[in-house]
């Protein structure tokens, strides 16, 4: 490691406590050694999050909500639309694939793409063409074009792939210019950018969504639809997880082209990935559709496992040495529910170890983990001995049995959540999550790292839908709806 002090404080900060997007663009560029290029924004920022200190000062009494300024959007559906047009941006990895599943689904136009790096968004227009629609509207022109795709009158969503640090600005231009929008993990980094984004979405009465494909995953659907049938009983506990060797990738300057990821490990110290382990958990509990998330407590490990892969395999005048890293190897979190559950998140990035979100949940009946899948329920199950959870594959969600065999990756689940979404707004259906959704699943960013620097001390998690988690509403676990 160098001799550089950790930065718990951004040093990038304007007099406001905001991040320079200039200077991101500048130090990135400087840090990378690779200014000018990008793979879907990648380019763009290494990082636009405040201090992590600041990040909850706009509400330092979590508990407590600001006054509503438009009505709740729990269960408000879209308008029903033949076809859904689309803008997509960011084109790099994740969004130049999904784009691909966008198109594999009927009654879905993609309108306009955008990208900073012009051959990604050229080879994203020729996949438009390819699957026989017209040629998309192309936004090129900078950082900012994007905000001239939201001011399009011919798109109804904007679906968003960037970098983490452009996210919040991106949903909050698709919502002000009339556009639903669904982001990837994770929605925003502030606890005020999340209240920002329910605001906005109550008030310009648009859908913001954390597109979290994990609760689209086969397992976490069979699983949901077996709690609310009551399989495991009275739920009690539940875990989920980002563990996930991603040092090679995030030392490799073509994969997130730049070290924008990387140089988060840099500022935060908590869990910088909850959604894919928090989402799916929340859902088999009902979170925000009878019981709601209340606190969160978090310790973390020493940061050593970027240094040490750093030490191992970076030559010395390779720019990661000017940086120091802070972000704990392994992150754990108890979160406390209102009905007195606990929900154990993990987020482990920087060291050797299998893939795993853990996925687990148990109850009065018994219990679910994942990672190999394995499940023990009375009175099923009376010897002690794991079982077999193909032996459930009866309790798999329609969507599962309409689509045995799904494209694209991550075992299907990302075209799972596409076709639902898509489906949901051309028949005018309540989304199967929301804004709320989006910012209860994302708060661990900011609050587990402020219960690390606390000592672990307990941190409040605000109430987003404002007292609507009281009332029972659907969700992820949904009905065949008659096309």
């Amino acid at each position: 490691m160098n001799d550089d002090a950790p930065q718990d404080l951004d040093p990038l900060t304007t007099d406001d406590g905001s991040m320079s997007r200039r200077s991101v663009l500048r130090t990135t560029a400087g840090a990378a050694g690779i200014a000018g290029v990008g793979l879907g924004f990648g380019a763009l920022g290494s990082g636009s999050a405040a201090a992590a200190e600041n990040a909850p000062a706009a509400h330092s009494d979590a508990a407590a909500s600001p006054a509503r300024k438009g009505a709740t959007m729990a269960g408000v559906p879209f308008d029903r639309r033949s076809t859904v047009r689309v803008g997509i941006v960011g084109l790099g990895n994740r969004g130049g694939s999904m784009i691909d599943l966008f198109l594999a689904v009927a009654g879905v136009r993609v309108v306009a793409v955008c990208d900073p790096v012009k051959d990604k968004a050229e080879q994203a227009a020729a996949k438009v063409t390819a699957a026989g629609q017209p040629a998309p509207a192309v936004y090129t022109n900078g950082e900012d074009d994007y905000e001239n795709l939201c001011r399009r009158g011919d798109i109804d969503f904007v679906y968003v792939a960037t970098p983490w640090d452009f996210h919040f600005e991106m949903a909050k231009t698709a919502m002000l210019n009339g556009k639903h929008v669904g982001v990837e993990c994770p929605v925003a980094l502030r606890l005020d950018q999340l209240w920002q984004l329910v605001d906005l979405s109550e008030r310009t009465r648009r859908h913001c969504m954390q597109l979290e494909n994990c609760c689209y995953g086969q397992n976490e659907m069979r699983v949901l639809r077996m709690a609310h049938a009551g399989l495991f009983g009275d739920l009690l506990h539940g875990a989920g997880a980002y563990n996930h060797d991603l040092r090679g990738l995030m030392f490799d300057p073509d994969y997130y082209e730049g070290p924008w990821r990387r140089l988060w490990h840099t500022r935060l110290r908590g869990d910088l990935y909850p959604n894919h382990g928090f989402g799916p958990v929340a859902n088999y509990m009902d979170v925000n559709r009878g019981d709601r998330a209340v606190s969160i407590t978090s310790v973390g490990s020493p940061s050593l496992g970027l240094a040490e892969y750093r030490e191992q395999h970076m030559p010395k005048g390779d720019p990661s040495w000017k940086e120091t890293y802070i972000e704990s190897d392994r992150t754990i979190s108890l979160v406390r529910t209102a009905k007195g559950r606990v929900i154990r998140l993990e987020h482990d990035v920087s060291t050797p170890h299998p893939y795993s979100r853990i996925n687990s949940l148990g109850g009065t009946k018994g219990v679910f983990e994942d990672y190999p899948a394995r499940i023990y329920l009375e009175p099923d199950h009376t010897d002690d001995q794991w079982a077999d959870f193909s032996a459930y594959a009866d309790w798999d969600h329609w969507l599962w049995k309409e689509h045995a065999d799904p494209p694209g990756g991550h075992g299907g689940m990302d075209y799972m959540l596409v076709f639902r979404l898509m489906q949901c707004m051309r028949l005018g259906l309540v989304p199967d999550f929301d804004v709320y959704d989006a910012a209860t699943w994302t708060a661990p960013v900011p609050l587990s790292h402020l219960s690390i620097k606390a000592g672990g001390a307990p941190q409040q998690i605000p109430d987003f839908t404002r007292g609507e988690w009281k009332k029972a509403r659907p969700g992820m676990d949904s009905q065949q709806p008659d096309e």
